[in-house]
């Protein structure tokens, strides 16, 4: 059974809420719709950013300048998180891996494998990075504590690291369903950011996080420290640089591919921005996402017949056609403006890299690394052999984020579990985990289609014609592509 849930919006676990006690805003309604009319000035006071600034004209806004607002260079942010012992994580050759996609590949094929072993970060996952910058410019900036809503790894990261900065954190969690039953992997997150001292608010699937999320803003004072900002975007760029720059070390070249699991597009983004920094611009970012096609995540009755709590399509298909369906005004991770290719996996195929990155070469790592790994195993086999591709991380895993845990909990909620062909896995309904590495395989999604939806969304009654020039110029880069190619897209959007 899960521990003490919440019965209504903001109620959290254990006897004691200290944010209650401080009520910073004494005598304002606080009712659902008065505060979020309040949202743009919580946020505004809760990150110190004016987004209002990057505005430009229409539809167009300034997303360099935005970046460059932190005020801090790549050098600070790495001595930042050194500081805090996160980064400099080691780049691992998986060589079991690269030979067994040999054996599969046609001749003078399979690309050698690299996995850049984030789970050495101080909370288990690449999320300390941006946990680091942002947890330290809430301390230098003189906020008494630091609030996420988040239900994944990020939580532990940011209250692993308001530890080391002695802050108060609170993670606000999207948990349960209405029949109060947990996720295990969610569950065992919230496990770890008690563990490091947190307070966390476990809510139940559906509008009450982010009115809770921006009550607890509110009432505390303390620093938004959202997976969103510039500063937890600026964060994930020691990763893309570092990783560049490990592999120029060792094979005398930058990569050819990363693979990045992609889920809020925060590590595309990220990672794509230290690449370039690294001047690995040559390299394909790879977007790698679970395909769970097929269930809505804000359905209480689909939430907890997903197997994956991140790193699926139910978050990277949204994120890249509305990307500021964040919780800031505007979202620093931008995914489309650094894809390359974009596919996807089954959850058996996931569970299977599992068992062969924990079998072949010894390392047991959770399933959001293992994403873009098994997606990084079959793309292996069709790139030549002197080139390098490499899986940009792992995460810890262990209790509710182990596979047994998921399957476990599937199995529960009515889901098929089998071995077979991965093909016939089902949303919701089966998962299929391979009989045989043979069987994996990559499904190459339409970035183009993602782009015209993007648009489409972005325009919304506005027609392409009447579009200016810095708009069109904005628009380009945000989709990553040629100003022709945009032309092409925007005319091949339905009328009217």
């Amino acid at each position: 059974m899960p521990a003490e849930r919440s019965g209504t919006p903001g109620t959290g676990r254990g006897n004691s809420r200290p944010w209650e006690a401080s009520q910073a805003s004494p005598g304002r309604a606080r009712d659902y719709a008065a505060v979020l009319a309040r949202q743009r000035e919580i946020i505004l006071r809760s990150t110190g950013v004016d987004y209002a600034q990057f505005e430009g004209p229409g539809l167009a806004f300034d997303y360099e300048r935005m970046m460059s607002a932190t005020g801090y260079s790549l050098p600070e942010v790495q001595q930042i998180q050194g500081e805090c012992e996160v980064g400099n994580t080691p780049l691992l050759e998986l060589r079991q891996l690269t030979a067994l996609a040999r054996k599969l590949a046609p001749a003078g094929k399979g690309a050698r494998i690299f996995l850049k072993d984030e789970a050495c970060n101080p909370s288990g996952s690449f999320k300390a990075r941006r946990a680091a910058l942002s947890v330290y410019h809430a301390r230098t900036h003189g906020y008494a504590g630091v609030v996420a809503a988040t239900s994944g790894n990020y939580g532990a990261a940011v209250a692993s690291q308001a530890a080391r900065q002695g802050l108060k954190c609170i993670v606000v969690q999207e948990t349960y369903d209405s029949r109060t039953v947990g996720q295990p992997e969610i569950i065992e997150k919230g496990r770890a950011c008690e563990a490091y001292g947190a307070e966390v608010l476990q809510l139940t699937v559906g509008p009450e996080l982010f009115y809770t999320f921006l009550l607890v803003l509110e009432d505390t004072g303390f620093f938004n420290a959202s997976l969103y900002t510039p500063f937890a975007i600026a964060g994930i760029e020691t990763l893309g640089y570092e990783l560049a720059v490990q592999t120029r070390s060792r094979c005398g070249r930058f990569p050819d591919a990363v693979v990045v699991t992609h889920a809020g597009g925060g590590n595309v983004t990220g990672t794509a921005r230290g690449l370039r920094k690294a001047g690995s611009t040559q390299t394909q970012v790879i977007g790698a996402s679970v395909d769970l096609s097929g269930l809505h995540m804000a359905s209480d009755r689909d939430f907890n017949r997903k197997s994956f709590t991140t790193g699926h399509t139910g978050f990277g298909v949204p994120f890249a056609v509305n990307p500021d369906r964040a919780d800031v005004p505007r979202n620093a991770a931008r995914p489309l403006r650094y894809l390359d290719r974009y596919v996807t996996v089954t959850q058996g195929e996931v569970f299977y890299a599992t068992e062969l990155l924990a079998q072949l070469e010894g390392l047991e790592r959770g399933p959001a690394g293992n994403t873009s790994l098994a997606a990084a195993f079959v793309l292996a086999q069709q790139m030549d052999r002197d080139q390098i591709v490499v899986v940009n991380e792992t995460e810890y895993t262990g209790a509710g984020k182990h596979p047994t845990a998921q399957l476990t909990f599937a199995r529960q909620n009515g889901i098929e579990v089998r071995t077979g062909d991965p093909r016939d896995n089902v949303p919701g309904r089966c998962i299929v985990i391979p009989e045989d590495p043979a069987q994996m395989q990559v499904v190459e999604q339409d970035l183009d289609r993602i782009r015209r939806s993007y648009l489409r969304h972005v325009l919304g009654s506005r027609r392409p014609e009447e579009l200016e020039r810095p708009e069109l110029e904005y628009l380009a880069e945000e989709i990553h592509t040629s100003p022709g190619r945009l032309q092409q897209l925007l005319g091949q959007l339905d009328p009217g």
